[in-house]
């Protein structure tokens, strides 16, 4: 063990202490964060707007802010896009995150001085609570990659733009340097298929320890590994045994990775959005990832039954509960105020408060009121395949309202890497789960009103090919494993295996 790996050790157990020190006093925490954030952006052009100086209480605050999307909060940013000044939060952000929206085009999150900082120090912490519970620190001496967004940023009113992880790569710290993997030039090439071949000659020979990124994008990167090789990554790399990631629901993935990397390895699950740093995986004994409560954010939520109501209940976290799917809604020392950014939670655990993502709240089927969403699709698929061989590259599902002949049904798209031995077998296991998990869609096919699913088998490489027909292939990206249209599905018919 190295000097460096011996001493983050010690170090690991004192920021252990420091996180669950503001853990232990959850609403205490949340109540100091609450009245900064308001106290700071008082005087701002929204904080007028909405009477800040006025607000004593979270009732008040529910009061004076409404819940808002991008698109109702758009008027604001395009002010400070323009390059106005204490239009959300005081004085000028020193970033955007560009992302892709589905109805806004491009979105510009604000990222400022006050809240980048906890954008890096959440992922560095999330590492050293790895390292304070298990002890294993020697992945510090090894060379780690991280599959990210191109660095490259653009200007605009003196406001730097990028992809959040091409910011955070300017954020890499110096002891880490030396380490880490690709190289800034590789790191700057745009097309997604050059850059992780780049990526694979510059890797293939290194002694990699951390691999991290979106599970769809590493998996393209280990099967172009092994291609080139003719080896399993554990045999490529025998001292890699830390994945992180974050972004999908990885359990469908786990196949497929196990058999990729040919070991046991760990696996570190983070909740980063442009938006903020929600929550990283304190412990790989718990279920659930840690909520942080001390990183400049206000948590609110939602129910996600009632969220579409007129007058949906609005709580904040003392009044949550376990096993309830809610709405997360933020609001940010970047300056987002009761912002929904789309994403549904279910609290694994009150004390500490840790939660695991369950969907898009957006994602959903309910063609025929049936209320499908993105937790169930995923346990299904999930408890079918569990015991088996049988390993999901990708899939998506959307309801089918007109088939050519017989009932309706929802429609499961699928990529394996290795095909079902009785695709029938599966598509009945996967209904059985999808009926025992979902009342609705119980009497659904009880009633004779839906007929159990139906899978299309896509070639490989067809959702790959579907995201780069679309211009989003690589970096950030995913497909949404569920819809309630069919405007991906009509997409991947041409990649269905007859």
């Amino acid at each position: 063990m190295s000097i460096k790996s011996t001493l983050a050790i010690p170090f690991a157990k004192i920021i252990q202490k420091q996180v669950y020190k503001w853990a232990n006093a959850p609403h205490k925490t949340q109540q100091r964060v609450f009245k900064k954030l308001i106290a700071t952006a008082k005087n701002t052009a929204f904080g007028n707007d909405h009477r800040f100086k006025k607000i004593k209480t979270y009732q008040d605050f529910k009061q004076r802010v409404p819940i808002r999307d991008y698109e109702q909060i758009k008027p604001y940013i395009n002010r400070v896009v323009a390059g106005e000044k204490n239009v959300l939060w005081r004085g000028k952000p020193i970033y955007f995150a560009k992302t892709s929206g589905t109805t806004s085009g491009a979105k510009y999150i604000p990222i400022t001085k006050e809240s980048m900082p906890y954008h890096i120090s959440a992922a560095r912490n999330a590492l050293l609570l790895y390292i304070a519970e298990t002890n294993k620190a020697d992945f510090i001496n090894g060379k780690m990659i991280f599959l990210q967004g191109s660095p490259i940023l653009k200007e605009q009113n003196g406001i730097k733009i990028g992809r959040l992880s091409g910011i955070a790569a300017h954020y890499v710290p110096n002891y880490l340097l030396k380490n880490r993997l690709p190289s800034w030039e590789t790191n700057c090439i745009e097309d997604w298929d050059t850059k992780v071949d780049k990526i694979v000659e510059e890797t293939v020979n290194e002694d990699l320890t951390v691999i991290s990124g979106i599970p769809s994008w590493v998996q393209m990167y280990f099967e172009k590994l092994i291609a080139k090789t003719n080896k399993t990554v554990s045999e490529i790399f025998p001292n890699f045994n830390l994945f992180v990631y974050g972004g999908v629901n990885f359990k469908p993935y786990k196949n497929k990775f196990d058999a990729l990397i040919g070991k046991k390895i760990d696996y570190l699950e983070l909740y980063p959005a442009s938006e903020g740093f929600i929550a990283y995986q304190d412990s790989q004994k718990e279920k659930g990832m840690l909520l942080l409560l001390n990183s400049g954010i206000f948590y609110e939520f939602i129910p996600a039954n009632e969220f579409f109501n007129e007058n949906p209940t609005r709580i904040c976290l003392e009044e949550v509960q376990l096993g309830i799917n809610y709405v997360i809604i933020l609001n940010t020392n970047a300056g987002l105020w009761g912002y929904n950014i789309g994403d549904t939670v279910e609290f694994t655990s009150l004390k500490p408060y840790r939660i695991k993502v369950t969907g898009r709240i957006k994602h959903f089927i309910s063609a025929f009121g049936e209320h499908v969403i993105g937790k169930e699709v995923e346990k299904a698929l999930n408890d079918a395949i569990m015991g088996t061989n049988i390993r999901v590259s990708e899939f998506t599902v959307a309801p089918q309202v007109n088939p050519t002949q017989g009932l309706p049904y929802h429609e499961w798209f699928i990529e394996f890497e290795n095909q079902p031995d009785n695709i029938e077998e599966l598509a009945a296991k996967i209904d059985a789960s999808m009926q025992q998990q979902n009342v609705y869609y119980f009497d659904l096919i009880e009633g004779k009103i839906l007929q159990p699913i139906i899978i299309r088998k896509i070639k490989k490489g067809g959702f790959h090919a579907y995201m780069k027909s679309i211009g989003k292939f690589g970096g950030q990206n995913k497909i949404p494993q569920l819809a309630d249209n069919r405007k991906i599905a009509d997409e991947l018919q041409s990649f269905i295996i007859e």
